[in-house]
C-alpha cells in the first residue's frame, strides 16, 4: 500500500483557511478509506511554532532536522511574502526539487517558490493580491489568474478555499474520481471547481452594475492605468459624449468618470504599496501620476496618510 508523505511548511502569518483546506481533505481521505493514504508532516522554519494571521499556532519539525523523505511539500505563506529572505529555506527548497519532491505553493507561497528560483518555465498562479508584485519581481514568470495550476512537479494555488479544490483534484488523480467526490461530499462541497476557475467575481458583480458603457469604459481604464486616457478619449472610445458618459457614471457608480478613474489608480497604488517593494516613484509611474509628490498628495487625501506611512502599516 502506497502512503504519500506530505510536508506542509507554514511561514509566519500564514492563512489558516488555506492550511485547513490542505490538511482536512487528507485527513478525511484517510478516515473514509479506513486505511492510511496520506501522512502529514508539519514543518516550520525553526522547528518551533509558527502563528497564522489569526493567531493560531502550528508546531512542526525543522526543515533541516526532519528525516522525512517527502513526496509532496506545500509552502503556505500570507502577509507579505515578498519580505521573506530566508536563504536557508530557499536552498532547502532547491535541494528538495533536485531529489524529485513535488513542491507546491499556496496563497503567498508561490511567491516563495519564485524567490527560491524553482519555478523555471513552469506555469503558476498566486492570490490576486500578490499578482502585480510577482510580475514586478520577475517578468519572465508564466502567471495565470487561475484557482490552481498543476505543471509537472509544481503545484500552485491562489489560497482561500481554492486549496480544497486543488487537494480534491490531487486525490482524484491518486485515488480516483469517485473517491475524491466522496471526500468532497464529506465537506458538503458538492462540486469540485476546475483549476481554471476565476479568482474573483466578474467586473459587473464587483462594481454592482451591468451597464454596458460603464463596463466598457472601466475595461479601458484598467488597461490604461500607467498611461491614463483623457475624458475625451474615453468618451470617443465608448461612442458617447463626455457629458453623457459622466451622467452614466454618476447614475451607476456615484462618481464622475475621471473621479472613478482616479480611484482605480489609487487602489492599484495601494495594492503595490502593500504587496511589492517598488519605490514610491516607481509606483507613481506605474499608476500614471506625474511624480511621487502628485501621488502622495492624492493618496493622502484618499487614505489620510502618505504612501510611505501606509506601507509601514503592513507590518
Amino acid at each position: 500500500m502506497v502512503v504519500h508523505k506530505v510536508g506542509i511548511l507554514t511561514l509566519e502569518g500564514f492563512p489558516l483557511m488555506s492550511y485547513a483546506s490542505v490538511v482536512e481533505p487528507l485527513r478525511a481521505a484517510n478516515l473514509l478509506s479506513q486505511k492510511p493514504l496520506y501522512e502529514v508532516v508539519n514543518i516550520t522554519p525553526t522547528g518551533d511554532g509558527t502563528r497564522s494571521s489569526s493567531g493560531i499556532c502550528v508546531v512542526g519539525e525543522s526543515p533541516f532536522a526532519t528525516s522525512s523523505k517527502l513526496d509532496i511539500l506545500f509552502v503556505i505563506a500570507g502577509g507579505d511574502p515578498f519580505l521573506v529572505k530566508d536563504k536557508k529555506i530557499f536552498a532547502w527548497l532547491n535541494r528538495l526539487s533536485k531529489f524529485g519532491t513535488i513542491i507546491g505553493g499556496i496563497s503567498g507561497g508561490p511567491v516563495i517558490l519564485a524567490k527560491a528560483g524553482i519555478m523555471g518555465d513552469r506555469r503558476m498562479t498566486v492570490h490576486w493580491e500578490h499578482a502585480e508584485g510577482l510580475l514586478e519581481l520577475d517578468q519572465k514568470i508564466i502567471l495565470e489568474r487561475s484557482l490552481y495550476v498543476f505543471d509537472r512537479d509544481r503545484m500552485t494555488c491562489a489560497g482561500g478555499t481554492a486549496p480544497l479544490d486543488m487537494m480534491l483534484a490531487l486525490i482524484s488523480a491518486q485515488q480516483g474520481t469517485v473517491f475524491a467526490q466522496f471526500v468532497s461530499d464529506w465537506f458538503l462541497h458538492t462540486e469540485i471547481r476546475p483549476s481554471g476557475g476565476a479568482q474573483r467575481a466578474g467586473l459587473a458583480d464587483r462594481i454592482g452594475s451591468n451597464n454596458a458603457i460603464v463596463l466598457l469604459t472601466i475595461e479601458l481604464m484598467d488597461n490604461h492605468l500607467a498611461d491614463p486616457l483623457s475624458l475625451t478619449q474615453l468618451a470617443e472610445l465608448a461612442r458617447i459624449s463626455e457629458r453623457q458618459l459622466n451622467r452614466v457614471f454618476t447614475n451607476n457608480l456615484g462618481k464622475s468618470t475621471m473621479a472613478y478613474y482616479r480611484f482605480l489608480r489609487i487602489e492599484k497604488a495601494k495594492n503595490l504599496l502593500r504587496n511589492s517593494n517598488l519605490k514610491v516613484s516607481e509606483i507613481a509611474e506605474a499608476t500614471g501620476f506625474s511624480n511621487p509628490s502628485h501621488l502622495t498628495g492624492i493618496f493622502s487625501n484618499a487614505y489620510g496618510c502618505p504612501p510611505s506611512e501606509y506601507r509601514l502599516r503592513r507590518f
